[in-house]
């Protein structure tokens, strides 16, 4: 049987992932802070300060919710954190044999929100995470790979980072579906998507809160990150596909993660119209002539989903970090740490297709 590919996990950032800054932005590093589980944050009570803000705000307008740093109360007691963090691999690797997994790739999470204007200091705080990351997988290069992030305000940096990534096991470039205050079919991406495909690095467009002006208006005890954080790739997709980006970059491949399929079937409804993209190419052959690929999740009709983005465009992953111990704890409406198992004992699939989504196309997706 093919090996299994765990397509979205994450990891939860840690003060060892700050020892990769460079000397001289060393004091500008995050760190934590602590207040009462009395006030309205309740147990999600620490904090990191970035710049003079606090990540996460789990309550009110402009907030966010993000399972870092570990030592909230909500998230401390949890036995396996510093496997979420992939300080213990070893750890790490035993949940993944347990869950039926072979490889993991892995995502951010205290990068899934816009964190800074200031540029000298996103770039630093990227180069960490991607070093970081890049020792994980020195340590596991068999069962690790990971989606590098890329200081996307300079495209020279970001550009000196897909270098560093492909050399040391980075399989994609990690992208909200806004950033700050452009769109991915912006020309100001193109020299990152044109070195992305002579690198082989696929576009990863991840759920989470890139524009900051748009997060101040949600209330994230109302809203949680539907409209700010899982709406924005959606977005991108449409425009990526609008605006025939991939005509431009025909080797480049793109992917739309952690949101759900369910959208695939409206979102093309409402664009079919608006472009000059012949008929007989719209539903699967459009994703396969555009390399476009997308996370389904477990629950999800995907019978009905391959009708219109093909068998071999569909993949998923269990959201691992992000997902619940116990009921006590909740866990993020993606987390599906049961994926493998569950979807290999639904009787509404063909087998074949369960495997492509499984292997193949998260394989071919990544460059694998």
């Amino acid at each position: 049987m093919a090996a299994v590919i765990d397509a979205d996990t994450h990891l939860l950032e840690s003060d060892e992932m700050w020892q990769h800054l460079d000397a001289d932005m060393y004091a500008r590093r995050p760190v934590k802070v602590r207040v009462p589980n009395d006030t309205l944050y309740g147990k999600s009570n620490v904090f990191w300060l970035i710049d003079g803000n606090i990540f996460p705000r789990p309550a009110g307008r402009g907030g966010m919710l993000l399972a870092t740093p570990t030592d909230q109360e909500s998230i401390a007691g949890r036995p396996d954190v510093k496997a979420r963090e992939l300080v213990d691999l070893e750890w790490r690797l035993k949940d993944m044999q347990a869950m039926g997994v072979d490889v993991q790739v892995v995502y951010p999470t205290l990068f899934l929100t816009y964190l800074t204007d200031d540029v000298r200091l996103e770039i630093a705080l990227c180069k960490a995470y991607n070093r970081f990351l890049a020792d994980v997988w020195a340590r596991q290069p068999r069962h690790i790979r990971w989606v590098l992030m890329p200081p996307l305000r300079s495209i020279e940096a970001t550009i000196d980072e897909l270098r560093y990534g492909k050399e040391h096991g980075a399989v994609g470039i990690f992208f909200r579906g806004i950033e700050k205050d452009r769109t991915l079919d912006d020309p100001y991406f193109f020299p990152v998507y044109e070195e992305a495909s002579r690198l082989d690095l696929p576009i990863c467009i991840h759920t989470g809160s890139g524009c900051p002006e748009f997060t101040k208006l949600i209330d994230v005890s109302r809203s949680s990150a539907f409209p700010h954080g899982r709406l924005l790739p959606l977005i991108s997709i449409r425009n990526i596909i609008t605006n025939k980006i991939p005509e431009q970059f025909p080797k480049l491949r793109f992917a739309c993660v952690e949101t759900g399929a369910s959208w695939v079937p409206y979102i093309l409804h409402n664009i079919r119209n608006k472009t000059e993209i012949a008929t007989e190419q719209w539903g699967a052959r459009l994703f396969d002539d555009y390399r476009i690929f997308i996370a389904c999740e477990e629950r999800e009709d995907i019978g009905y989903l391959v009708k219109y983005v093909g068998e071999d465009h569909l993949f998923t992953g269990t959201d691992y970090a992000h997902h619940a111990t116990g009921a006590a704890f909740g866990g993020d409406p993606s987390a599906q740490p049961e994926m493998v198992r569950n979807l290999r004992a639904r009787e509404d699939v063909a087998p074949g297709v369960i495997d492509k989504i499984l292997s193949d196309n998260p394989r071919r997706l990544y460059g694998l």
